[in-house]
């Protein structure tokens, strides 16, 4: 028998034709939903403009932040269930996991230069954060290691140009990708901004080419490395692949959800949250199925990985569950939409 042959538990992971609808829950102190952080499977922070609560799966309220700023994609929870959060000083903070301490993470120290949005990378515990310049209305993106310490600003188009005017929401896809949900100055459109780990301008996605544009809100990336956005011009959220491919509209404005415009993804369940902009409601779907199975270690890839395959003609994604983050030093594919 051949050494390098051995059966491993590894996780079926298969996109389903519709989302189905799992549950939904009514938050109490907040009049809608803009962003949702997920803490456990049936813990999340979710905010308005000026509120941000704990809350668990019946609405319940656990913990109310108190100097939250005014903003959309504010916070975000990191791996030890710390919650990251901009402040009314525009300070970025840490609520410890029992709620008693607070501690300054990141201090404001530019007068020009804002943070909008933040997000904690599973992938290497850095923070990423949407700034945005009030004098001349345009943004960048700063990356920050564990400690605090800025590692990396990324700001630029390949041609020199500015990459971002608003960023509102701020995610990272599996393979490393800074995903960026951007408003134009007129704060009716934009465009989902993606760049590659080291800052490259990979592709602007501005909406199915069957539609007028995009008013981007809310956006996560599930565990098949698809991008998931809130289009509010059309009230819809679209799903597209990691080279900017539109793929379908997942979920479009229902009686139980009314307009979506914050999300998040829980990588434990594969349930996705959606949070209401019309009222307190948020809506929790599946389009994800999971299913274990024993199956034989597949040949690695020249580069070594053997993670991740895709079978030709269908739906179903081979991935072992612990692993799905990408390496540190992992090369991101090149994008079929070409940067211009």
């Amino acid at each position: 028998e051949r050494g390098n042959r051995r059966v491993g538990n590894q996780c079926l992971l298969k996109l389903t034709s519709d989302a189905e609808f799992h549950q939904s829950l009514t938050v109490t102190g907040v009049l809608c939903c803009f962003h949702i952080s997920c803490v456990t499977s049936d813990r999340v922070w979710v905010s308005d403009e000026d509120n941000l609560m704990l809350t668990d799966t019946t609405g319940v309220p656990l913990h109310r932040v108190e100097d939250s700023c005014c903003g959309n994609g504010v916070h975000t929870v990191n791996s030890e269930s710390e919650l990251i959060y901009i402040d009314r000083n525009t300070n970025i903070n840490k609520l410890s996991k029992d709620m008693k301490t607070t501690t300054t993470f990141i201090e404001r120290t530019d007068s020009t230069w804002g943070p909008r949005c933040v997000y904690w990378t599973p992938s290497t515990g850095d923070l990423l954060v949407g700034m945005h310049n009030y004098d001349t209305d345009t943004g960048k993106v700063t990356r920050y290691n564990q400690s605090g310490q800025l590692t990396q600003t990324i700001q630029y188009h390949n041609t020199g140009r500015g990459l971002y005017s608003v960023p509102n929401y701020i995610t990272e896809n599996n393979n490393g990708d800074v995903v960026v949900s951007v408003l134009h100055k007129d704060f009716m459109s934009g465009a989902v901004v993606v760049t590659e780990r080291g800052g490259r301008h990979r592709f602007s996605y501005t909406g199915p080419p069957s539609e007028s544009g995009l008013w981007p809100w809310g956006i996560c990336t599930d565990a098949l490395s698809h991008i998931l956005v809130c289009d509010w011009r059309t009230h819809t959220v679209q799903m597209i692949n990691k080279d900017g491919q539109f793929l379908s509209h997942l979920l479009t404005e229902s009686r139980e959800m009314g307009g979506p415009v914050g999300l998040s993804y829980d990588v434990n369940t594969h349930r996705l949250w959606v949070g209401s902009w019309y009222n307190n409601k948020v809506c929790v779907y599946r389009y994800i199925t999971r299913q274990d199975a024993l199956t034989d270690e597949h040949t690695p890839r020249p580069d070594g990985d053997t993670r991740y395959t895709t079978p030709r003609h269908n739906k179903t994604h081979q991935l072992n569950e612990d692993e799905h983050r990408p390496r540190p030093d992992e090369d991101v594919m090149s994008s079929s939409t070409p940067a211009v």
